[in-house]
């Protein structure tokens, strides 16, 4: 009599086990560098937003030989105001009379929502105004972008008197994250 032995494949209930404890250790081990990444891709997004704001504030003053101002907004919707903190949102508009104030006639030319991510933008002054010779007169300062990091992480735009926006590096004093 021959008995011809059946070969099974498969896994047994102890290989399975090892493999996802594997996996386990290995997904614990990439996990906190993905929320990183994730945190770096948002806050270079709000960056390069505040950034092209501003650059199109100054664009659109020497375009139409009008001030142009960005300022820091809580209430887009309706009558949109120049209120709150800079990371509730802010908006660009045409200011005819330079007062910093949206006022009836004066047309918005971008709306930007607030920050996700819990993340906070905080500035000095309440408005950056450029003129139609693209100079920001007396709106100098930095523009500090925080997340939950603190101030390893945080970001700085520079806005000089000629208007120039630029990235902060590491010898500029930023300020501190609340």
């Amino acid at each position: 009599m021959n008995k011809k032995l059946k070969i099974h494949s498969g896994f047994t209930l102890l290989e399975l086990m090892i493999t996802l404890a594997i996996a386990a250790i290995l997904s614990s081990l990439v996990a906190p560098s993905f929320t990183n990444m994730i945190k770096d891709n948002r806050m270079t997004t709000q960056f390069n937003e505040l950034l092209t704001s501003m650059s199109l504030a100054r664009s659109e003053a020497i375009k139409r030989g009008l001030p142009v101002t960005a300022c820091k907004s809580n209430d887009q919707d309706g009558t949109p105001s120049c209120a709150g903190n800079w990371h509730d949102g802010w908006i660009v508009y045409v200011d005819n009379n330079s007062d910093g104030v949206i006022d009836a006639g004066e047309e918005i030319i971008q709306m930007t929502p607030a920050l996700s991510g819990g993340n906070t933008l905080s500035f000095a002054r309440n408005r950056v105004t450029y003129e139609a010779d693209a100079l920001a007169t007396g709106f100098t300062g930095t523009f500090t972008l925080c997340d939950d990091r603190q101030n390893s992480d945080r970001k700085g735009l520079i806005v000089s008197n000629t208007g120039r926006v630029r990235q902060a590096i590491a010898a500029d004093a930023l300020a501190n994250c609340p």
